[in-house]
């Protein structure tokens, strides 16, 4: 079997373990008066969970491929991709979760984005600035103003 159907066979398990939590376990903990709301806070996971498993059941059956093309994965070559960068990407991810609590939104979610931007290549040092500083800025106004979600902004020393 290809190695993009074991991938797609590991992550068949987990999102049929993430939507029977969904379907089974996250709706029982709700106050009555949100279980007569037309959405509940299970719907998104539920629809997430729907929607991977079919994403993987047309990956474990085939249908996607029609014949082996230039740039599909060949698991014998694993070393001629840019598995470093992959890693870098996975541990800048986890030291991003680790930090968004004492360093705050605004200074992780800025440092994630431009140096993400960094490991994946690019250059243009004021373009990556500016755009991770208006995008943090944007999502942490939404989140925090328009759908009343308290995000630490800045480190609890600077007075977040």
């Amino acid at each position: 079997m290809a190695l993009d159907r074991w991938i797609a066979l590991v992550l068949l398990g987990v999102c049929m373990a993430y939507g029977y939590a969904a379907w089974f376990t996250m709706d029982d903990s709700l106050a009555p008066f949100m279980q007569r709301n037309p959405i509940w806070p299970s719907t998104f996971p539920k629809v997430l969970s729907a929607l991977g498993i079919l994403t993987c059941l047309v990956i474990l059956s085939g249908v996607e491929k029609g014949e082996a093309k230039i740039g599909d994965i060949d698991y014998r070559r694993l070393g001629d991709y840019k598995i470093g960068q992959a890693g870098l990407l996975l541990a800048l991810m986890a030291v991003y979760a680790l930090a968004l609590r004492p360093v705050g939104f605004l200074v992780s979610t800025s440092g994630f984005l431009i140096l993400g931007s960094v490991i994946l290549g690019e250059r243009r040092w004021i373009l990556m600035i500016v755009i991770a500083a208006l995008a943090t800025g944007i999502v942490w106004y939404l989140v925090q103003q328009v759908l009343g979600i308290y995000l630490r902004p800045l480190p609890w020393a600077l007075g977040g």
